[in-house]
Formats: structure tokens, C-alpha cells, sequence
């Protein structure tokens, strides 16, 4: 539990930074650093190529924890040598890719970052496996606080303290034109304080090899690999296309709408930060109930619960979006609310997918989950190379609720044929069906109503209705829970 709480809660802290960071950032300068941050989970996945799982399956079945931990440390460091140097080496060429060809630095930053923090990947896993979660979550936690302090000194403390005194020591360090620089800093900065927190585990790998060991554990990550890029196409890969095809005249309109989808992005955190939750606590049920005789009706029974939070999550975020959207300091990042609701309902079905990939997992067919992703892979990238030029952020949405919800129907209906679970899915698509009423119907009564308060009294008065429809369709679910369960009669 610890490891998992300690990187929500890590996670949660990360993202408390947008409304500080949108305040001080104009859009174009955010879409600058969105645009550097969507590329980072690329060059991840390369720099650790599923090294971390493959260090958990060989370390806990038939190999010497020690030695596996040796063996794959070694690789990282070479490899990330290897592909440090190559960053390097073409680091201006990748600078116009990303559309930042005035700032190669910041390349030249992001790789240092990637390295960093692929040399603490095993460190924290080998935390994980020597069951040490106080250090873990301490040294995650940590890092992400240091983050918020450099943040928070560079773009809030230091321009005024550098026109204050402009002949000091300090003001030498500011330079205005640097923008999304900072925040790479600071980055950099937390990455090289989390691995020597790291340092102890880090010293502790021995020099040696096992050459028939490490082609093992290669051959397994192998596939780790190209699943860990459709994850990454899925969930970032669309920033990078609207850099590269928005239709926005000039360079700092193609920048500042990345900027504005992704600062409307993080309006799902509601909804992303709980399918998290669920998933760290949901996969050790899930298995442990697996032997039992009622297991399909227990997951049946979950994914009411599950969905019936999300419904209720939705409207939350879309009802009050008045106050949500205060989450976002730049109002002219507000032009792209348009894409939150779907944005939200993508991450639903995410989060039903995650709910429903037992099937694969129990009847030990994981190929599947990467078939899975890899199709999702595609209709992102289909969808946005077509319609991004005409549709600009509001193709990117859209394809990630198509890619999500592709993925979701295509492992229930797969799962269904492998693994049934009796999910009662005409209820599950009623409480669906009504929770978009409710939100379409509010829609409809913001068009013709001026004024916050009125909006917000419309947002409770709909809530309360959709409440009303759980408890009384719900009514025999929501009795069996452990604390609600109590005062519903």
C-alpha cells in the first residue's frame, strides 16, 4: 500500500503545480514544456526497456535476487550511456523536432533527466522487492517537494529578486527568455536528489556478469518493450502530433494550443488519481479471489461500484466546472474546455478497461494486453494524423476517447469468450446513459443562464438528482457497502 499511495500521492502534489505554473506561463510557453514532457515517456521506455518488471519476474522465480539486480543494473548503465551519447549527438535535430529549436539545452537537460532517473529504476524496485516502503515513499515524496520548491523560487521569487537587485549573485541565474527551462531545472534537480537518496542501493551493485542471464531477461522485456510504446502513443503521443500538424498559423499558435489542451487535460486528475487508486488496491483482490467459486460475480460486483464512482466523479468535474476551471490561472487557456467532458468519459473507459483486464491476466493470456494496446496505439495515431490539421486539441480528444473506449470494447467482448464475468451491463449502461442526460441537461440550462452562482445552483440541483437516481435504482448495491450500507433502508 505504501508503494502505491506514496506515488499518488506524489503524483497528486505534481499536479497541484498547474494552476502555479499556468499562472506564470503563457499558453505557448506551457505547450513548449508539454510538448518536451510528452516526448520524455518515449525515450523511458527505451532507456529502461521493461527492466524493472523483468528484475521482479527473474528475482522472485528461480534466480538469486543479488545477482539478477547486478546484472540488470549493469545493462542499464551501459545502455544509458550508449543512448545518452546518441541524444547528444543529434540533440539539435531532436531540439526541431519538438518545435524548440531556439532551446536545444533544453534536449540537452531532458536527456541528463531520462539517465537520472533510469539509474534509480532499480534502486526504488529493488526498495520494492526488499520490502522497504518507508524509504520509498520518503525519497518519492521528497524529490516531488523539492520540485515544487525550485518552482516555486524560480518563476515566483527569482524575476522579482533579479529586478530587485540586479547586480547580485542571484540575479545572474535569471534569464526570462529561458521560460519552460526552469521547470526542466527543476526537474533535473529533483531527479539528482532522489538518486542520492538512491546512493546506498545503487553502490550496492557487484561487478558481474551472466551473459545467458541477461539474454533471458532481454528476451523477456522484449515485448515490454513495444507494449510500454502503445502505452506511451496512448496517453502523450497526441501532444506531439498537434505540435507537429495543428492548424495554427505560426509556431507560438501551434505551441499555445498543445499548451491549452494539456492545461485542460489535467481536469481529469479527478478521475485519473482514482483509477490509480483502484488499480494498486484492485489487482491483489482480484487475484486473491480468484479461487474462490464466486469470483466472476465479486468482479461483476466491483465494476458497479466502480462505475457507479465514475458516473458521480463526472459529473462532479462537469457540473462545477465553474470552479474546476479556476484550476487553470491562464483564462485564456479556458477556450479549450470544450475537450474536458471528453476527456473525462476517455478516462472512464481506461478505467473500466483496467477493471475488466483480469480476464487476461487469470487465464494467462497477456499477449492479449498487448494486442489490446497496440490496436489503441493505432486509432490514436490514425485518427489524429487525419482530422488534427482540420480539428486541431479537438481531434486529439476525441481520439483518445475513441483509442479508450475502442479498448475497453474490445476486452469485454474478448474477455467474454475467454473468461466470462456476468457484468450486468444494461445496468451499467443505464447509469451511463442517465449521467449523460444529466450533464446535457445542464448544458442546455448554462446557455441560458448569466452568472457563476446560477450555474452552480443548476450543477447541485442536477446532482442531487443523479443522486437520487443511484439510491433508488442502486439501493440494494449501496446497502451492502460497509459504511453507506448503514443508513440506507
Amino acid at each position: 500500500m505504501w508503494y502505491g499511495l506514496s506515488s499518488i500521492f506524489a503524483s497528486f502534489l505534481n499536479y497541484l503545480l498547474t494552476p502555479y505554473l499556468t499562472h506564470y506561463m503563457s499558453a505557448a510557453v506551457y505547450g513548449e514544456m508539454s510538448l518536451i514532457y510528452a516526448a520524455i515517456p518515449f525515450m523511458n521506455v527505451v532507456y529502461t526497456y521493461g527492466m524493472e518488471t523483468t528484475f521482479f519476474r527473474f528475482s522472485n522465480k528461480d534466480h538469486n535476487g543479488r545477482h539478477v539486480y547486478n546484472i540488470g543494473s549493469i545493462s542499464l548503465i551501459g545502455t544509458s550511456l550508449l543512448f545518452t551519447s546518441l541524444l547528444l549527438l543529434w540533440r539539435d535535430p531532436l531540439a526541431t523536432l519538438l518545435r524548440i529549436e531556439k532551446h536545444p539545452e533544453f534536449v540537452t537537460w531532458a536527456a541528463a533527466i531520462i539517465a537520472i532517473d533510469t539509474l534509480s529504476t532499480l534502486p526504488f524496485a529493488k526498495l520494492r522487492n526488499d520490502g522497504r516502503p518507508r524509504k520509498y515513499a520518503f525519497i518519492k515524496v521528497a524529490g516531488i517537494l523539492l520540485n515544487i520548491a525550485l518552482v516555486v523560487f524560480f518563476y515566483g521569487i527569482l524575476p522579482g529578486y533579479a529586478k530587485a537587485h540586479p547586480a547580485s549573485f542571484i540575479a545572474g541565474w535569471y534569464d526570462p527568455s529561458l521560460g519552460a527551462g526552469y521547470y526542466i531545472l527543476a526537474n533535473l534537480a529533483m531527479s539528482a536528489f532522489t538518486f542520492l537518496l538512491l546512493l546506498p542501493e545503487f553502490f550496492s551493485v557487484r561487478l558481474e556478469w551472466d551473459g545467458k542471464l541477461w539474454k533471458q531477461m532481454i528476451v523477456y522485456s522484449a515485448p515490454l518493450l513495444i507494449v510500454g510504446f502503445g502505452g506511451v502513443i496512448n496517453e502523450t503521443f497526441d501532444r506531439l502530433m498537434l505540435g507537429w500538424w495543428s492548424p495554427a498559423a505560426t509556431e507560438m499558435g501551434k505551441k499555445a494550443e498543445v499548451g491549452i489542451y494539456s492545461a485542460c487535460y489535467k481536469l481529469s486528475i479527478l478521475i485519473t488519481l482514482f483509477v490509480r487508486a483502484f488499480r494498486m488496491g484492485a489487482e491483489p483482490f482480484f487475484f486473491q479471489q480468484a479461487r474462490g467459486e464466486d469470483a466472476p460475480k465479486t468482479y461483476a460486483r466491483v465494476m458497479d461500484y466502480f462505475v457507479m464512482i465514475l458516473c458521480v466523479m463526472f459529473l462532479v468535474v462537469m457540473l462545477y466546472l465553474d470552479i474546476w476551471k479556476e484550476f487553470i490561472r491562464n483564462p485564456q487557456m479556458w477556450v479549450g474546455l470544450s475537450v474536458v467532458p471528453l476527456l473525462l468519459i476517455a478516462n472512464m473507459c481506461l478505467g473500466v478497461y483496467y477493471n475488466m483486464a483480469i480476464w487476461y491476466k487469470l487465464s494467462h493470456k497477456t499477449n492479449a494486453g498487448a494486442t489490446i494496446t497496440i490496436i489503441g496505439a493505432a486509432i490514436t495515431l490514425i485518427i489524429n494524423y487525419i482530422f488534427i490539421p482540420y480539428y486541431s486539441y479537438m481531434a486529439c480528444a476525441c481520439a483518445t476517447l475513441a483509442c479508450y473506449g475502442g479498448m475497453m470494447l474490445i476486452s469485454y467482448f474478448w474477455g467474454q469468450k475467454v473468461y466470462p464475468i456476468p457484468y450486468k451491463a444494461g445496468k451499467l449502461l443505464r447509469m451511463f446513459g442517465v449521467m449523460l442526460l444529466v450533464y446535457f441537461f445542464h448544458y442546455i440550462v448554462c446557455q441560458y443562464v448569466n452568472g457563476t452562482g446560477m450555474r452552480l445552483l443548476s450543477g447541485t440541483a442536477f446532482m442531487l438528482i443523479y443522486l437520487g437516481y443511484l439510491f433508488s435504482t442502486q439501493k440494494q448495491e449501496l446497502r451492502a457497502l460497509p459504511v453507506i450500507g448503514k443508513f440506507i433502508r
